[in-house]
């Protein structure tokens, strides 16, 4: 049985809706695909759900590091790099056999941060931190982030000698939109969040829906918050006259 499948099956037994389990910290989307086998959880999402779930971290991995020929390797290759033994991680990440559905996604995650740390220390070697880069561009693993795509790209603008389109990152104007909202300036809050490129992210529209409603214009936050949102997709209906929409997400809240 899978970590997902574990999930699932105590999530069930204690009668325990997605939406309760996943709270505030992951969404209903994240917490399906873990549940599914489509995706992996990072140890600390790990850890909230089986807190959540009442039930030590090691219930849901006993079985999976039973089956894993690579156990022994990743702990080392971990060691190695929490030491900051990079090549050492490395080579030792070179016994590592796939497929292995407990440890492929983990391993390539190692292996992209060891590729970016070599790539970091080799600057002053422009073409050989390249070849880092572009070998790290090619390493695939599920929790591959926006922020070390990022660090790459960075990296490589040092070394290479054509320009570097960089991601656009709007963390920051997200960050000072939510402190607005956190002081009812709502129009602040718009205002920084119009100057944002990616209008399509989830906390962008989750924060534009939250400013909406605030501003009541229930609609609007209507129409930007997600569909698992059903406390608050209820009240704007309410506000609507829409009764009944606002039943049928109150109904979802049971």
């Amino acid at each position: 049985m899978t970590i997902g499948e574990k999930i699932r099956q105590v999530r069930q037994e204690m009668g325990m809706s997605q939406r309760k389990l996943c709270g505030d910290v992951i969404t209903r989307n994240m917490l399906s695909q873990i549940e599914n086998g489509s995706a992996r959880p990072s140890m600390d999402t790990l850890i909230f759900l089986a807190g959540k779930l009442n039930r030590p971290v090691s219930f849901f991995l006993e079985e999976d590091m039973a089956v894993s020929g690579n156990a022994v390797c990743m702990e080392q290759a971990r060691l190695a790099y929490r030491e900051r033994r990079f090549a050492d991680a490395e080579e030792i990440l070179k016994a590592y056999q796939s497929p292995d559905r407990v440890f492929d996604e983990e391993a390539g995650l190692l292996k992209l941060l060891i590729l970016l740390q070599k790539a970091e220390e080799s600057i002053h070697r422009p073409i050989y931190a390249r070849e880092l880069l572009e070998t790290a561009a090619a390493q695939t693993t599920c929790y591959r982030t926006p922020e070390l795509e990022q660090r790459r790209l960075l990296l490589l603008s040092q070394v290479s000698a054509e320009p570097v389109e960089l991601p656009v990152d709007d963390r920051p104007l997200l960050t000072r939109a939510k402190m607005a909202l956190q002081k009812e300036d709502a129009l602040r809050c718009v205002a920084l969040l119009e100057a944002c490129e990616d209008r399509q992210s989830e906390a962008w529209r989750f924060l534009r829906a939250e400013a909406a409603f605030r501003m009541e214009d229930y609609a609007l936050a209507a129409e930007y918050y997600p569909e698992n949102s059903h406390a608050k997709l209820e009240e704007c209906y309410r506000n609507l006259g829409n009764y009944k929409k606002a039943y049928e997400y109150a109904c979802k809240q049971r």
